[in-house]
């Protein structure tokens, strides 16, 4: 996919322009069905959700039913680790919820991929694409895809906790980066790697990794992906 596909869902300002972006990026992925929500970890009350989707209304009762939730193992999944899972029928039959399953798949929610990245400060954010037909049967093709809905998730999670929390997280005051770093967050930008940076700026791949870690930390952040996106929301990278 060209970059401009991944990185217009920054552009985004209202619910309606985040799904359509949401819902664009899906069907070019080769879904059909996409789920994309913002949580906020309540400290003295419940956690917070909001979120888009394209669910046809036949499937929101089961969409919106926060207790099948706390059995459904892709939701759980995505609750403990940040890893993506690939998951289709035998997800559910192995543990021993064929039924919820079969429920779903009623309305072509049949397999798909999920992720879950934790974000600082009690956010956390989810996307899940689903469909109809078995994924590729090709391991690098899976790969491939779900590669690409990481890729896009760095930058729609920042998108959406922005769009739907009623009060986006503000940044704090973000501690001074130095040239060496801003530089390691713009070729990072550019798809280099680590070893990569430390090449092009004459340094050795562990301090290059040095200068991104210590980035990502001025910026709070839990990725280097993630911190280029708030560099370049920031302004502080072009």
């Amino acid at each position: 996919m060209l970059q401009d596909e991944f990185t217009s869902v920054l552009n985004v300002s209202t619910r309606d322009e985040l799904l359509a972006e949401v819902i664009g990026f899906t069907r070019r992925l080769g879904f059909d069905a996409v789920t994309a929500t913002a949580v906020v970890d309540g400290r003295q009350a419940e956690s917070q959700f909001v979120w888009v989707d394209n669910a046809p209304k036949a499937y929101r009762h089961i969409a919106d039913n926060f207790e099948r939730g706390r059995v459904d193992p892709v939701s759980q999944h995505c609750k403990r680790a940040n890893v993506p899972i690939v998951w289709n029928q035998d997800t559910y039959a192995s543990a021993g919820l064929g039924e919820l399953w079969e429920e779903q798949a009623r309305y072509g929610y049949c397999t798909g991929i999920a992720l879950a990245p934790h974000l600082p400060k009690g956010h956390h954010f989810f996307i899940g694409v689903d469909r109809d037909k078995p994924l590729p049967l090709s391991r690098s093709d899976v790969s491939r895809v779900t590669a690409e809905l990481h890729f896009f998730a760095a930058h729609a999670q920042d998108a959406t906790l922005r769009v739907l929390l009623p009060e986006p997280p503000r940044d704090t005051e973000v501690q001074s980066l130095t040239p060496r770093e801003l530089e390691s967050l713009r070729w990072t930008m550019e798809g280099k790697t680590a070893w990569e940076v430390g090449g092009i700026l004459g340094i050795s791949e562990q301090t290059a990794v040095r200068h991104l870690n210590n980035a990502t930390h001025k910026l709070d952040c839990v990725g280097k992906h993630q911190a280029v996106i708030k560099a370049l929301r920031l302004g502080l990278i072009r």
